[in-house]
């Protein structure tokens, strides 16, 4: 098993997921020339892994959670095309996305395939992980809504996935729960648990993602995601430009150019986005309540079309531990409160 460094790591890899993460916050309606765009100005700063698709990974594009402009095949080729160095990722949860999804994926040019489970559910992973290695993808297993499993289950969970053949491992924090104490915890417990790079993706309701994803590397994390202007659904995803800045303050390489990056951030906000995300009252609710952020906009019509309180709705459904992908919960929960 490896052991927590006493060292800081001399290089931390940013894996890059504007292109995927960022969808929850347009609906999934990034075109071409967007896409396009960013992935240039992403590649010429030297970032070493750009992650696109739905915001819910390969096969999720729905009427439930919202369909695609483009399809899975149309987003990846276009990237593809204008990565010359950056490395291309998708992301994938079993049960919306399948096999052959993930063929058809790295067959259009994915380099690194992602497969997520919710934090408990590892054992969902180990068929696809198989396929991604078979393809000749680097592949990677996470867990999501990582706060709802101590820091002993993440462990275990993650030596799992790493037994499944996962090249690299580690824990999503999904609705922006954590703070720096808390990711230290796990990932010095899965760094000891592993002998695979450990990730760490943070959400910013508390406003906390660029500390706990510095925590995380003091902790023994090696691949830290974020994205551009912190693009992504409610308070949006660890702010990549703002990231990279503070780990040169400190001294961690990560091979990125920081004035292509910071223009690269420029062209997301002007290109990509209505506006760069904000920590709101109800991102901030969403984060205490540990629910996913995707149900931003959901919570957000049933409480206006119930006449109920947003915040009451997010605390309701965060004591049920509702997950992406539980959406049609939130009427059920809406009604029941009302009832009360």
């Amino acid at each position: 098993m490896g052991e927590t460094p006493d060292a800081r790591p001399a290089r931390v890899l940013i894996h890059d997921p504007t292109l995927r993460d960022g969808h929850h916050a347009v609906r999934h309606q990034l075109d071409t020339d967007q896409l396009r765009a960013y992935a240039v100005a992403a590649n010429a700063a030297g970032v070493a892994v750009v992650e696109v698709g739905h915001g819910n990974g390969l096969g999720a594009s729905s009427l439930q959670i919202g369909r695609a402009r483009l399809s899975d095949a149309t987003m990846v080729q276009v990237v593809r095309e204008a990565l010359t160095d950056s490395r291309l990722a998708v992301f994938m949860v079993p049960g919306w996305g399948t096999c052959e999804d993930l063929r058809g994926a790295v067959g259009h040019g994915a380099d690194v395939v992602r497969i997520a489970a919710h934090c408990t559910e590892a054992d969902i992973t180990e068929r696809h992980l198989g396929v991604a290695r078979d393809l000749g993808a680097e592949a990677h297993g996470v867990l999501l809504m990582s706060h709802m499993a101590s820091p002993e289950k993440l462990a275990e969970q993650c030596a799992l996935l790493a037994g499944y053949g996962a090249q690299a491992v580690g824990i999503y924090d999904s609705a922006g729960h954590y703070l720096p104490a808390d990711v230290t915890e796990r990932i010095a417990a899965i760094v000891a648990a592993v002998d695979v790079p450990v990730i760490f993706h943070g959400h910013n309701n508390l406003g906390m993602a660029v500390a706990n994803s510095t925590a995380a590397i003091e902790a023994g994390a090696q691949v830290i995601d974020a994205t551009a202007r912190g693009f992504g659904a409610g308070a949006g995803n660890t702010q990549l430009e703002v990231l990279v800045a503070v780990l040169e303050r400190m001294g961690h390489s990560t091979g990125i150019d920081l004035r292509r990056l910071l223009s690269a951030a420029d062209l997301a906000e002007e290109r990509l986005m209505k506006a760069p995300p904000v920590i709101d009252s109800v991102s901030l609710v969403s984060g205490l309540a540990g629910v996913f952020s995707g149900f931003r906009k959901p919570v957000l019509a049933t409480a206006r079309r119930e006449g109920i309180d947003p915040a009451d709705l997010f605390f309701a459904l965060g004591d049920r531990q509702v997950v992406a992908g539980q959406e049609d919960l939130i009427d059920d929960v809406a009604h029941q409160l009302k009832e009360m």
